[in-house]
């Protein structure tokens, strides 16, 4: 699972703002304990991820953060002693004495498990449609070297990978019994360490080194339509979801006894949860430049300076 560009309004907003969206929704999973809230937020990621061209991606990660989920529920009531219905007695267990199984507990565990899934639901959606290459730009007036070298980790890390297995082919492919893994290991380490060389030389000579801090003007884009649409419906997540919280909307709660209070308006929170997100799909005017022709940072500050005028008016 990685980042790909793509034609949808989310993947033409700017990292700052996917990322807030990502996060909004990963907060909403935080902030809740009912497992309404956290099904609408994770519904909202997963149909947010469908309109943006990232559904199979995001229902594969799905299937991998299962047994994950299914570990935290299975443990949690018999970790957990809270709770007054009890559903199952152990009897005295070696190390762990007295071991009680109560409704409670397994629900919690239940809820655990759902809350793990949204929030990974979040940051798949957050890996799949946020450029990590405009990511790590916000960070350079910071600290230019730090992000530098964090942008060519993130590059050389899939070269690596593809290396790995192309000597790994190439073992199975000589007669005889194949090297150890160490072998392997040894093997592509070697080749990191000639391509950091390369690399850092090749920086040394275009003058990276040197450079103390970018200029203000180089890094400021303007902001697009699609930046203002989901940077508002980031900002509404994140009110409605803290604006809940202290209403009290949707209450639910576990211990010591099971109670919720599901009426029209943890309805309309949650479908209020899930809307918002979908909303700035609506407008895909001025996505097909920048995904089609695979424009860089520099060239859609360029074509959105040129189009801005008769774009967002």
């Amino acid at each position: 699972m990685g980042y790909q560009r793509r034609s949808s309004p989310l993947h033409a907003a700017r990292a700052a703002v996917g990322s807030g969206l990502c996060c909004a929704l990963a907060l909403v999973a935080l902030l809740y304990d009912d497992p309404l809230v956290l099904a609408a937020a994770m519904a909202a990621g997963l149909l947010a991820g469908a309109l943006a061209g990232v559904g199979a991606t995001l229902r594969r990660t799905l299937l991998l953060a299962l047994p994950f989920a299914l570990a935290i529920a299975l443990l949690n009531p018999l970790a957990s002693q809270q709770g007054l219905t009890v559903i199952w007695r152990f009897g005295e267990l070696p190390l762990l004495g007295q071991r009680d199984v109560t409704l409670e507990a397994t629900v919690y565990g239940l809820v655990l498990a759902l809350r793990a899934l949204a929030v990974i639901v979040a940051f798949a959606l957050f890996s799949a449609v946020v450029d990590p290459d405009q990511l790590l730009r916000l960070f350079r007036r910071v600290s230019f070297r730090s992000a530098l070298t964090a942008t060519l980790a993130t590059r050389l890390v899939p070269v690596l990978q593809r290396d790995g297995q192309r000597i790994a082919d190439a073992q199975r492919c000589r007669p005889g019994p194949p090297p150890s893994r160490v072998a392997l290991v040894r093997a592509v380490t070697a080749g990191a360490l000639d391509r950091a060389v390369d690399v850092a030389a090749a920086l040394e000579v275009r003058g990276y080194g040197a450079v103390r801090r970018p200029p203000r003007g180089d890094w400021r884009e303007p902001w697009s339509r699609h930046d203002r649409a989901f940077g508002l419906a980031a900002l509404a997540i994140a009110a409605l979801a803290v604006g809940g919280r202290i209403a009290g909307v949707a209450g639910f709660e576990v211990y010591p006894t099971l109670s919720a209070s599901w009426d029209a308006a943890a309805i309309a929170f949650c479908l209020a949860l899930i809307a918002l997100p979908l909303l700035p799909f609506l407008d895909r005017r001025g996505i097909g430049e920048s995904a089609a022709g695979g424009l860089d940072s520099l060239g859609r500050t360029r074509l959105a300076a040129r189009s801005r005028g008769h774009v967002d008016g």
